[in-house]
Parts: C-alpha cells; structure tokens; sequence
C-alpha cells in the first residue's frame, strides 16, 4: 500500500525572546517558507512619534511543512529559533483558513482609514465627549499612541495634562 502524500501543512515554532524576526530570516535562508504576522505600532519615544512594525504574535511565528519531502531536523538548531510548538511529542498543525484569515484581516486593517479621524495640532481647542470630563473644553497637546491623546485641561483652577482616548474627543 502506497503512502498518501499529505499537501505541506502550517505549524506554530516558539522563537527565543524577541528574535521573531531572526528565525523568520535564518528558516527563510534555508528555504523553508515561514509567515510572522505583523502590525503597524505607533510608540512615543522621547517625545517623538516613532511608527514601527511588530510581530502580532510576538514569540511566535508560523512555518508551512510538508511531512515526507522536508527535513525538520535543522529546524531546531536555527538561530532564533526555540522549538517547534508541540502537543505530547507530536507538533499540532494550524487549518490553513486560519492563516488565510489572518492574511486576509491583515491586509484589510492595512486599507481601512480610521473613520471620524480627525486631525489635530498642538493648540486645537477640543471638547470632550465622554468620561468623566464629559462636556469639557481642554488644548490638543500631542499623541500619545495610536489612540490616544494629551491634552491640556483647566480643572480646579490649575492647569493638568491628561491622556485620553482620540475616540473621547472632538475638534471645537
């Protein structure tokens, strides 16, 4: 009886701590055929926006194998790399849709623009919307992230700064 040859299947590999992007270019290197799923973050680091992308599974990443043609054995001793996510001794495969699907979503988030985004430069009066300030006037000062804000508020006759989220906010 003749084996059935099963079609290349996506597994889960653990990576060393923060060498997600390491492993994903030594497997690369060795031709095998990876996908770290990444996403846009944006950070404030020392007083300036700075955007960058991370992995969304941050540790892990995924590797499409095929059980008979593949030789997993170098797969272990590739810098970046922990091991391959197993359950017992046996590494558990990931369904393709979900893969699919994380693609798909990805590149969805990559094409939205945030709707009601509004622009703001330091000095834009705003008003709050929601929240405990509800109804309260306050100065657009910087971001803070990606979905947030600080702003100067008049409270208690002293001026405080806080941060809120955009979504809490409107233009005056």
């Amino acid at each position: 009886m003749a084996l059935q040859h099963l079609p290349p299947r996506w597994y889960l590999i653990q990576c060393k701590p923060r060498q997600d992007s390491r492993a994903e270019e030594n497997l690369t290197r060795q031709a095998f055929k990876c996908y770290r799923p990444t996403q846009q973050v944006e950070r404030i680091q020392r007083g300036r926006r700075i955007t960058s992308l991370e992995s969304l599974f941050p540790g892990y990443l995924f590797i499409q194998l095929d059980q008979i043609n593949d030789n997993w054995h170098p797969i272990r001793s590739t810098r970046g790399v922990n091991q391959l996510v197993t359950f017992g001794k046996q590494p558990i495969s990931v369904a393709d849709e979900l893969i699919d699907q994380l693609k798909h979503r990805l590149q969805n988030q990559l094409s939205e623009t945030p709707k009601g985004s509004i622009t703001l430069e330091p000095g834009d009066r705003v008003r709050i919307n929601s929240g405990t300030y509800k109804e309260l006037e306050a100065i657009f000062l910087s971001h803070d992230g990606a979905e947030r804000i600080v702003i100067l508020l008049q409270l208690l006759h002293r001026e405080q700064t806080l941060s809120v989220p955009i979504s809490s906010i409107e233009k005056t």
